[in-house]
């Protein structure tokens, strides 16, 4: 089913560089604000690369600058594209938002690119048409993937460790840290794993986590360039994770409640049949990590979410999954009882702005007790399980169900379109 293969990367110059400082996240977690100090951080930093300085310059660019640049980093050598291809392990080291550390392993790879009629490579939410217009727009400009998608396999016996373990043995070739993790690239080059690598996933589709924007930008480049076969416009840079290993982490995202007043005790109760209530003091909004860990995290084989209106205690309410719907996800159950049932909030409404999502349970009780917002609905996260079972049946996730962690820096690997030219 799912086709990869080994490639030749362009890379930063080992030494002419401060990696540290010349990665950057992914494109579309950068606030409009924040991108003037990336673009000051160092004058080869990659978001140079993926994003204007300002975010009004979109609009009339066609990013022939960025083309330019890249061209001037390899005459400059500031870029090396390396002499064979390879696939290369990523190791992220990171602190989970619980302090427990943990470490991602994945690879980097060429992904053949299947329309999602074909049922290989597997979308899990819906996208807009803006963004990918301005990524059609960059792509035809440098022809070249500045930043990767990431995608799923499921391997619950993880099967291709020790196919990969050269890969994480080697020497690494690079090396850099950001705010939250470690990130070490290593290459691996023997046919025998590359083999049985390709052939495991060969018999499997994957998932897209992050990058559906970049995914199907890059099918429509490849339909406008005559694709369709093994020409270099029909692979794209990815990076593949086992969902079911230890280190593939996917956090909650949270609902903020911006427009609506805090439900009475009654109301709570009227609105809520069939839910079961609990409470337990809040003694500051510092310990609702702990307590969703203690309270929140043990019901995540039923529906279940904690409701804070910063009163001092945590609401816990929970109800078991019906056997006649026991694969609902808990995120439509709670949209539909809670956000619209108990707020009163219709689809109109949440898409009008009265709901925030935020990823960070803490920041979000802090907005909370300064005033932004009336209630926060904290929940659990959905399982790998649910994002494999979601998209084999051909649907995609409500919308902002997932929060894939940590993210994939940008610049640590490139691909040219020419890759496997001279």
């Amino acid at each position: 089913m799912t086709r990869i293969r080994p490639f030749r990367a362009l890379r930063y110059a080992p030494g002419r560089v401060d990696l540290d400082r010349v990665i950057a996240p992914p494109y579309d977690v950068i606030a409009p604000g924040d991108r003037p100090s990336y673009y000051d951080r160092d004058p080869h930093n990659a978001i140079r690369l993926t994003l204007t300085r300002e975010v009004e310059q979109e609009a009339t660019t066609d990013y022939a600058e960025i083309r330019r640049t890249l061209d001037a980093w390899q005459r400059s050598a500031v870029l090396v594209r390396d002499p064979t291809p390879a696939l290369y392990g990523l190791r992220q080291r990171f602190v989970a938002p619980d302090g427990s550390s943990r470490v991602r392993e994945a690879f980097f790879a060429l992904l053949h690119l299947e329309d999602y009629a074909r049922r290989i490579v597997r979308p899990h939410e819906l996208t807009l048409a803006g963004p990918k217009a301005d990524r059609l727009k960059l792509l035809r400009s440098a022809r070249a993937n500045l930043s990767s998608v990431l995608v799923l396999y499921e391997d619950r016996q993880r099967e291709l460790e020790s196919a990969l373990g050269r890969a994480f043995e080697a020497e690494p070739v690079a090396e850099a840290r950001d705010a939250s993790c470690t990130h070490t690239l290593t290459r691996l080059e023997d046919p025998a794993p590359i083999e049985a690598v390709c052939r495991f996933l060969s018999e499997r589709p994957v998932v897209i986590a992050d990058g559906h924007h970049r995914y199907e930008t890059a099918l429509q480049y490849r339909d406008e360039s005559t694709g369709g076969g093994d020409g270099p416009q029909d692979w794209m840079l990815a990076c593949f994770a086992n969902a079911f290993a230890p280190g593939s982490l996917l956090l909650p995202i949270h609902r903020l409640i911006l427009k609506s007043a805090v439900p009475t005790d009654a109301a709570w109760t009227e609105r809520l049949p069939g839910w079961t209530e609990g409470s337990v003091p809040i003694p500051s909004a510092e310990a609702i990590p702990a307590l969703l860990a203690e309270c929140l995290a043990p019901l995540s084989d039923r529906h279940a979410f904690a409701a804070d209106d910063a009163s001092g205690r945590l609401r816990i309410f929970s109800k078991p999954r019906p056997e006649s719907g026991k694969d609902e996800l808990t995120v439509r159950v709670v949209h539909r009882d809670v956000i619209a049932g108990v707020f009163g909030l219709d689809a109109d409404a949440v898409r009008e702005g009265a709901v925030d999502y935020p990823k960070d349970a803490l920041q979000t009780a802090r907005d909370l007790r300064s005033g932004r917002g009336s209630v926060a609905l904290y929940l659990n996260p959905v399982a790998p399980e649910d994002v494999f079972r979601v998209t084999a049946a051909g649907e995609v996730m409500p919308q902002k169900s997932t929060f894939f962690y940590p993210k994939l820096p940008t610049g640590l690997v490139f691909r040219l379109l020419d890759e496997d030219a001279g």
